[in-house]
């Protein structure tokens, strides 16, 4: 088997998996909206309400967009000035895509993965809380997303690059690669 072609299944197969984990997340914002409602007819209705639910709708937005971004990316979808870009060849995109990958965001990635870690750790040490009386337990387990987050989007990163290689080598097939375009 040729390395590209093993590169490029590595590639789809990391593309599956963030897809996977983009869709299963935006489940969440269902969730937020469902318990943003709760804690509004509680509040209004009722003169009541608790820190543990205003923190889950803070918590899974967080979530969500923590771990959307990877999926987000895989889907082409992230925030960019597209003047020139969008009107580019396929070669010339991958290119952009590529250097893009390689100088910006994987750099960014192991910065985010290096300076993550101990912030991650030190909260696990002391298995960390919310610091409101009854608010949520757990502060570690968010807090380990910030590192998660770092990884998905670095391997999401390498597929990108990997699939501009490909492509800038002429070889612009990518087996296995997730639809994620867009429905009517």
């Amino acid at each position: 088997m040729k390395p590209l072609t093993l590169l490029l299944r590595f590639s789809a197969l990391a593309e599956r998996i963030n897809v996977a984990v983009g869709k299963t997340v935006a489940w969440l914002t269902l969730f937020m909206v469902v318990v943003t409602c709760v804690v509004v007819v509680f509040r209004y209705a009722f003169s009541s309400g608790w820190i543990w639910m205003q923190e889950m709708v803070t918590w899974a937005h967080g979530i969500v967009f923590m771990l959307a971004a990877a999926y987000t990316l895989s889907c082409d979808e992230h925030v960019r000035v597209d003047i020139f870009y969008r009107n580019a060849s396929p070669r010339r995109k991958a290119l952009v895509d590529l250097v893009g990958s390689l100088l910006l965001l994987l750099p960014v990635c192991l910065f985010l993965l290096w300076s993550s870690l101990d912030y991650a750790a030190a909260s696990w040490s002391v298995t960390e809380a919310s610091r409101q009386t009854g608010g949520l337990p757990g502060l570690f387990l968010l807090k380990s997303v910030i590192p998660l987050t770092a990884l998905m989007l670095a391997l999401q990163g390498v597929a990108m690059a990997v699939r501009s290689i490909a492509i800038l080598l002429g070889s612009d097939t990518h087996p296995g690669k997730p639809d994620t375009r867009k429905r009517p």
